[in-house]
């Protein structure tokens, strides 16, 4: 037919501008390709140009040519403005009039300034439809239900752009994207030109349903630029709730079973197959289609009228047998596959990067304070900061630090309690299992946190069994079968837990699955040996043989038997080989501490007998502290006048962090009488900041005076804070090599000059950005502050800075210190500062004959 258009087309004359004439001489055309006669009788009669009369008579005649022979007689009847006015409406209405876009372009038609200050009325049925469209997405994709399943909040404040690569059929990166619309751009990586489907996968909780929905917020609101009137979007979800017997035809899925079109879906529909690459649909979740699927063996079904069931139409649409040339998005979990003919490109997403992350912590904490905590406490614990690339679980992260900030905003003293990594891991598998529960916009998730673990008891149970098998064999990835074996059904597989992995599994052909994250694998170890009845005491603590004091031999090792060598088999002492990660056991051991805290106890209780919960309870807390006890008096010694001076090892760092997990001042209390030194060298602990917090735990429950050594860590800023509870009782501190910048600084002055019995100031490398607290201070008129300072020293882009810092603020904090006994110094710069201050006349300490008081050159 459009064909048939172009051969009766003429170009006008150009003396010839009677827009009366074209209409005449055109006439079999028009009569021909109009095909929507309500917009051009709504336009004429909006702008005056029709009568009520007109309309009558137009509206009575039998079909629909007649009416467009009859509109062209009154038309031109009515004079050269209203010919031009129509023509002005069939250029203006270009889904209305598609067919006529050709010949529009050919007669060069421009109308006048008169012309276009006419209000035209868009009244077509497809417009109408992609309007009705739009508001049906803006408004659903307005706000998204947040994670927990809980509330709604505005797409805006959660949405953040993620990682997001594009991958051949071997999952081998070909480059990056670098927005959402690239995802439409079929210029690029593209695999397969005769593919139809882009496929976008990615681990659980990575935000695959989040770009879906971005998806749809940018093309409602205009924002997306890629030609596409009709946006369809389907969970696959909803395609096994048919029955088999159910059968639709496609315009039946597409209208009834998601946006039913205002006016005339005939016409829309037809639009819809004649210009198929007008059209977007897009997928969600193949994983969770419940069904055995199998997209290469679906039958062929080609006519749009002929009803099939709602899986068939599902496959074809994605092969293109069905609307061939529309744009499809579809999503899926890692290790998913679907069939290479299908695909015209794969983006793998990849989660947070730095840079998202600081965006969207940004936008998450306006407050630029609260920005720069949050960052230097997930700097501080290495762990979270990992979690923190999945934006499921950044989420659950910066939710528990709003609540932590905002329980106790202001407080300067250790609070009672505070959020645990145990706490956050509970919240992140309450958070998986009610994103299965069933929600829509009248019904949302209102389970309490014992009710949803008392109803997924079963399955955390499984979950927990296969991670326990696989940690006491030492293996991280696990078969299909052996998922099975541990009575882990398909839907729990669904949770997000456990993810599959595109390499097949050990043995071969099977799929093969992993924890999503080790530290998960250690918490679903640890809840397993909580709430499973079977397990013994023996059992219980089986992991604990890690805390096997130096040389002590252990009975049985935590590794399988399986192994040949002996530093990796049992039979050899504590710790086996040094050079293999044992943080699984260190993290089983941490989270067993925090599921049997008292503050857990309300939780457990409906999923554990309340008998065996005592006696696990009772025997981790003995085993704990002889343990904690019987480590640190096997520990090297060294004996002075003063101290009793013990060198901890990083075991030390976990016990530590364990007793922190249980948030109990009583275990602290306990774990601090069994600490017999006053001199703890925890050098070369690989010791981070959030650790700090965990020292402070314990040692503030220290009534005697204590030194600290803590030289050679990474502590930074965030760390140094975290040991004010300590300050009061340390004579001797040494923070060397520990990333301290001046706001460290400025903590360690003030606390320092608080209490006034620190003897001795190990050297500290300082980084600073620019002036020190110490000027701060002195500018201030702090000039007589009994302050303390080791040196300054940095960068050497900055060395003369530091040095002039340092010329006048090393005296004014020594002139007038009297319990200073020992100064370290670094080699070589002892000279250079006496030169510059002067500062051995001023420090009544060193001076003193009796102190023995003298410089240390470290």
């Amino acid at each position: 037919m459009e064909k048939q258009g172009h051969s009766e087309m003429e170009t006008i004359p150009s003396d010839s501008p009677s827009y009366i004439k074209l209409l005449k001489t055109h006439r079999e055309l028009l009569v021909t390709h109009i095909r929507n006669t309500q917009c051009l009788v709504d336009n004429l009669l909006k702008n005056d140009y029709f009568s009520a009369e007109d309309s009558e008579i137009v509206c009575a005649c039998p079909t629909q040519p007649n009416k467009v022979r009859k509109i062209l007689d009154l038309v031109q009847s009515k004079g050269e403005e209203v010919s031009e006015f129509f023509l002005y409406v069939l250029q203006q209405l270009t889904d209305a009039y598609v067919d006529l876009r050709p010949w529009l372009s050919q007669i060069s038609f421009s109308p006048s300034q008169l012309i276009q200050s006419k209000i035209v009325l868009n009244t077509d049925p497809v417009s109408r439809y992609t309007q009705q469209l739009r508001h049906h997405l803006g408004r659903d994709s307005k706000f998204t239900l947040c994670y927990g399943q809980k509330e709604e909040v505005l797409l805006e404040e959660m949405y953040m752009d993620t990682v997001m690569e594009l991958v051949d059929f071997n999952n081998e990166r070909l480059g990056s994207l670098d927005s959402l619309a690239c995802l439409l751009d079929h210029a690029t990586g593209v695999l397969d030109a005769q593919g139809e489907t882009v496929f976008v996968c990615g681990d659980a909780g990575v935000g695959k349903s989040m770009v879906l929905q971005r998806l749809q917020n940018l093309w409602a609101t205009s924002q997306l630029d890629t030609g596409v009137k009709f946006f369809f979007h389907f969970r696959c979800r909803m395609f096994s709730c048919f029955k088999e017997s159910d059968t639709l035809c496609l315009q039946d899925l597409l209208f009834k079973h998601y946006c039913y079109p205002e006016q005339d879906p005939d016409e829309v529909f037809s639009f819809l197959l004649r210009f198929p690459h007008v059209a977007l649909f897009t997928f969600d979740g193949l994983d969770e289609l419940h069904s055995d699927l199998d997209l290469s063996r679906v039958p062929d079904s080609s006519c749009p009228w002929e009803p099939a069931h709602p899986l068939v139409l599902l496959a074809n649409l994605l092969s293109g047998k069905l609307l061939k040339g529309a744009s499809k998005v579809l999503t899926a979990r890692t290790g998913v596959e679907v069939p290479r003919q299908l695909l015209r490109k794969k983006v793998l997403l990849r989660g947070f990067s730095p840079s998202h992350l600081r965006s969207y912590a940004r936008r998450m904490f306006p407050e630029r304070a609260m920005q720069d905590l949050l960052m230097t406490q997930l700097e501080a614990n290495p762990n979270l900061c990992s979690l923190c690339a999945v934006p499921l679980f950044c989420w659950i992260i910066f939710q528990c630090f709003r609540h932590f900030h905002t329980a106790f905003e202001g407080s300067a003293q250790l609070p009672d309690c505070t959020v645990t990594l145990t706490d956050i891991f509970l919240l992140v598998t309450e958070v998986h299992l009610n994103r299965t529960q069933p929600s829509s916009l009248l019904q949302r998730n209102t389970r309490s946190q014992v009710e949803t673990f008392r109803a997924g008891r079963d399955t955390l149970r499984a979950l927990g069994q296969v991670a326990h098998w696989g940690m006491e064999k030492g293996l991280f990835v696990f078969s299909q079968e052996e998922a099975q074996t541990s009575q882990l059904r398909e839907e729990d597989l669904q949770l997000g837990f456990l993810r599959a992995l595109p390499e097949p599994g050990p043995g071969g052909h099977q799929q093969s699955f992993e924890f999503f994250h080790l530290t998960l694998q250690a918490f679903f170890t640890a809840f397993f040996l909580v709430v499973d009845d079977k397990v013994g005491t023996r059992q219980l603590l089986h992991f604990f043989q890690e805390w096997a004091p130096p040389g002590e031999p252990v009975a049985t090792s935590c590794y399988p038997p399986l192994f040949p060598f002996q530093c990796l088999g049992g039979g050899g002492l504590a710790g086996g080989d040094p050079f293999k990660n044992k943080d699984h056991f260190q993290f089983t051991n941490l989270f067993l501490c925090g599921l049997l805290s008292k503050a857990k106890q309300k939780l457990l209780r409906h999923l554990v007998p309340v008998a065996a919960l005592r006696r696990k309870r009772k025997a981790l807390w003995a085993h704990l502290f002889s343990r904690l006890r019987s480590y640190l008096k096997s520990l090297p010694r060294v004996q002075t006048e003063v101290f009793n001076q013990v060198q901890a090892m990083p075991t030390f760092i976990w016990m530590l962090r364990c007793i922190y997990e249980t948030q109990s001042q009583k275990v602290g209390q306990l774990a601090a009488k069994g600490i017999c030194a006053n001199y703890l060298k925890l050098t070369y602990c690989n010791a981070c900041s959030a650790d700090c917090s965990a020292l402070s735990f314990v040692l503030h429950h220290i009534r005697s005076q204590l030194a600290l050594d803590l030289d050679n860590n990474n502590l930074n800023d965030y760390g140094v804070q975290q040991l004010q509870p300590c300050f009061s009782r340390l004579t001797v501190i040494r923070l060397s090599v520990n990333q301290i910048t001046d706001s460290g600084v400025k903590v360690l002055y003030e606390e320092l000059t608080k209490y006034r019995i620190v003897t001795y100031l190990g050297y500290v490398f300082l980084r600073i950005s620019g002036l020190s607290p110490w000027s701060e201070y002195r500018a201030a008129g702090n000039h007589q502050s009994r302050g303390l300072w080791g040196g300054l020293s940095g960068h050497k882009a900055e060395s003369t800075l530091h040095w002039e810092l340092g010329s006048w603020a090393l005296p004014l904090t020594l002139a007038s210190h009297e319990v200073l006994l020992s100064l370290g110094l670094p080699s070589g710069q002892i000279g250079t500062l006496i030169e510059a201050s002067g500062v051995i006349t001023g420090c009544r300490g060193l001076q003193r004959e009796n102190t023995g008081g003298a410089f240390n050159e470290s």
